[in-house]
């Protein structure tokens, strides 16, 4: 065969394999995306990924077929009624007994870890941390007996609960604290460097652990606290029965970008690790629907942000403050403590025109 044919032949070999690799990748690439919908319980995965990807709906119904059939996704239904789900490819359930002999990173080590052994080091690293610090905080402060650590994983995110039989962390943390309720104590924790026990603890293990999930929560007592990446506010609501103990979950996918370096980075100072900065959801300050109007209400967000240097206030879902409030916060504050800084973000109108009222910088 003449040198020019075999160097045609090869050529078109080349780019058939180059061709066939592109589509395999774009077909992993349509399938994890339908599996991701499926995960935030999109009802319209089909549609939904049809436009993504500029695909017809059978192509579509095509690679659930093939994840259907590769175990990853289970279906329900009939044609007209149906819906997916993702199956659950792996399970552990492991038992601590709490003593004084705990170790939260040979737990990790020995009984956590080796579940994960394929996941990217970034996504690692954050189960690293937050598995650790919440192990801690339950054998430190729980005051429990055991402590249980379920992990549940699908093709696109793992989730990990965290169950200690102890006294509640919230209620700890209000009777340490003297707070009023449960309800401050998860919005004093919102803030960052909370701890009951700060000799030995600098209470930014929960902080940090909540922003490098996707989803984080604690359910405790009469209050359920969660907080879902990569918005600013935490959310809380009231339990109809009461939780004992603490409940724990997180949750992530398992092809996250996120690492903790820059969630670290994010709330510190230019050059400075320290955690400096600090987000204030400002509607938690709030019990029910209770307008924002006094300076006890104030005095109750300005609680501990001595600490840091720049404040962001976020008034996001809070309608107005009132005049008190604003003074108390934008004026009495900023002049007492002028090496801090105080950003409101979110605010709507109304809220602004009170914040400038009380202090002509904004």
């Amino acid at each position: 065969m003449e040198p020019s044919i075999r160097l045609t032949i090869f050529s078109i070999v080349v780019t058939i394999r180059i061709t066939m690799a592109g589509t395999r990748q774009r077909g992993r690439m349509i399938r994890r995306y339908i599996a991701e919908r499926i995960d935030s319980d999109s009802r319209e995965v089909v549609r939904e990924t049809a436009r993504e990807f500029g695909i017809s709906r059978q192509a579509v119904n095509k690679h659930l077929r093939r994840l259907v059939t590769d175990g990853h996704v289970a279906m329900h239904g009939t044609t007209r009624n149906r819906r997916y789900s993702l199956t659950i490819i792996d399970r552990q359930t492991t038992v601590v007994k709490l003593g004084n002999q705990n170790d939260e990173n040979q737990v990790w080590r020995q009984q956590v870890a080796p579940f994960f052994p394929d996941l990217p080091s970034n996504t690692l690293d954050i189960w690293a941390y937050g598995c650790q610090e919440m192990l801690n905080n339950a054998i430190d402060h729980s005051s429990g007996t055991n402590v249980t650590i379920n992990i549940k994983r699908t093709t696109t995110s793992t989730e990990m609960d965290i169950v200690d039989d102890g006294y509640g962390i919230f209620k700890k943390i209000k009777e340490s604290l003297g707070l009023e309720d449960e309800r401050h104590a998860v919005f004093e924790l919102s803030k960052g460097k909370l701890t009951t026990d700060p000799d030995n603890h600098t209470g930014e293990g929960i902080f940090f652990t909540s922003r490098m999930f996707d989803r984080f929560s604690i359910d405790s007592g009469s209050v359920y606290f969660t907080h879902i990446s990569p918005e600013e506010e935490y959310w809380l609501f009231e339990n109809d029965e009461h939780v004992t103990g603490t409940w724990i979950r997180m949750k992530l996918s398992n092809h996250t970008n996120r690492a903790p370096k820059e969630i670290f980075d994010a709330f510190s100072g230019d050059g400075d690790y320290g955690f400096t900065r600090t987000v204030v959801p400002v509607d938690l300050a709030r019990y029910g629907n209770d307008a924002l109007i006094s300076r006890s209400q104030a005095r109750r967000v300005l609680v501990r942000l001595d600490r840091f240097n720049t404040v962001l206030l976020n008034f996001k879902n809070v309608d107005q403050v009132g005049q008190g409030f604003a003074d108390e916060v934008f004026r009495v504050f900023v002049r007492t403590h002028p090496d801090i800084a105080l950003v409101p973000i979110n605010a709507n109108p109304q809220v602004m025109s009170m914040i400038r009222r009380a202090n002509s910088r904004f």
